[in-house]
C-alpha cells in the first residue's frame, strides 16, 4: 500500500503551479477590466488544482492499467510501479475530480452563469478521456489539443468572464499565451518519452512528428507565447511587455532541448517549462493590473 509520500508524489505536485498560472492572467484581465472578485478567483483556483490533481491519477490509472508506464522515467507512477492497486488510484482521481466538480458548482452557482455547467461537463469527460476509455485521444496525438483548450482557453477565459462577465482581446492573447505553454510541457513530456511511447503504441503527437520536429515544436510553444504577451500592450499599456523578462529563459529552456537532450537529462526542463508558465502568467498578470 502506498504511503503518504508516495500518494503526494503521485499526485505530481511540480504540476500544480502551471495549474495556477491560467487563473492568474483570467483574473488580472479581470482586473483590467475594471470588475473582479476575490472570492471567484479564488474558487476558480480552487478547481483548476483540483483537476489538475484529478487529471494526474486518472493518467496514472489509466496508463498503469494500459502497460504504457511500465517502462518510463519522471515521476513515480502509483499503479505501474505497485505501490497502489489500480482501483485505489482510480477512487482518488475520480475523488479529486469530483471535488474539483463541486467548486466549480459553486462558482457557477456565485457568477449565476448556469450554461458553464455544460463546459465543466465537457471538460471532465475531456479529463478521463485523455488517456482512458477504449480510444484515449492523447494516444491518438490530439493530447496538445485538449490541453489547449481546457488549461488554455477554458481555464483563462473561464476565470475572467466568471468575474467581470465578459471576455477581451487581453484576455484571448494571454489565454492562447498560456494554451501554449501548457502544450509546451506536454511536448516536453512526450519527448522524454518518445522511445517507450512508440514501444507501448502510444501515438503521442510528438511520436508522430518524429523527435526532432517535436524538439523544434516545443520552442514555437515556448516563443510565441512572448510574443502574444507583448502584443497585449497595444490594448493595455507598455507594461504588458514584462513578460519580455522571460527572454533569457526562454533560451535556457530551448538550447537544452534543441541540442537533443533525452531521458532523465529533459527532467529540469520538464519542471523549468512549468515554472515560466508561472512566471509568465504572473509577469503578463503584473502588466495587465498595472496598465488598467
Amino acid at each position: 500500500m502506498a504511503n503518504a509520500a508516495q500518494w503526494l508524489e503521485g499526485a505530481r505536485p511540480r504540476t500544480l503551479p502551471a495549474a495556477a498560472a491560467p487563473v492568474v492572467v483570467g483574473t488580472a484581465a479581470a482586473i483590467h477590466g475594471g470588475d473582479w472578485s476575490a472570492i471567484r478567483a479564488l474558487l476558480a483556483l480552487g478547481v483548476a488544482l483540483c483537476m489538475q490533481i484529478g487529471v494526474n491519477y486518472a493518467n496514472d490509472y489509466s496508463d498503469g492499467v494500459k502497460g504504457t508506464d511500465l517502462d518510463r522515467v519522471g515521476p513515480m507512477r502509483l499503479v505501474a510501479s505497485g505501490a497502489a492497486s489500480p482501483n485505489a488510484v482510480k477512487r482518488a482521481a475520480i475523488g479529486w475530480l469530483g471535488l474539483g466538480a463541486v467548486i466549480g458548482l459553486v462558482l457557477v452557482a456565485v457568477s449565476g452563469h448556469w450554461w458553464l455547467l455544460a463546459v465543466g461537463a465537457v471538460a471532465l469527460v475531456a479529463a478521463w478521456l485523455y488517456t482512458g476509455g477504449r480510444h484515449p485521444y492523447g494516444y491518438r496525438g490530439l493530447g496538445e489539443v485538449g490541453v489547449f483548450i481546457f488549461f488554455g482557453l477554458v481555464a483563462v477565459l473561464g476565470t475572467q468572464f466568471t468575474q467581470a462577465d465578459t471576455v477581451s482581446i487581453p484576455g484571448v492573447l494571454g489565454a492562447t499565451a498560456i494554451g501554449l505553454i501548457a502544450c509546451a510541457l506536454l511536448m516536453v513530456n512526450n519527448i522524454r518519452d518518445v522511445a517507450t511511447d512508440l514501444t507501448a503504441g502510444k501515438r503521442t503527437l510528438a511520436v508522430r512528428l518524429g523527435e526532432r520536429r517535436a524538439r523544434r515544436a516545443y520552442v514555437v510553444m515556448i516563443w510565441l507565447p512572448l510574443l502574444l504577451g507583448a502584443a497585449t500592450a497595444v490594448w493595455t499599456s507598455g507594461w504588458s511587455l514584462l513578460v519580455l523578462l522571460l527572454l533569457a529563459p526562454a533560451v535556457l529552456l530551448s538550447l537544452p532541448v534543441l541540442a537533443g537532450v533525452w531521458g532523465r537529462a529533459l527532467i529540469p526542463v520538464l519542471a523549468g517549462t512549468g515554472l515560466y508558465e508561472l512566471g509568465f502568467a504572473l509577469l503578463l498578470g503584473a502588466g495587465l493590473v498595472l496598465g488598467r
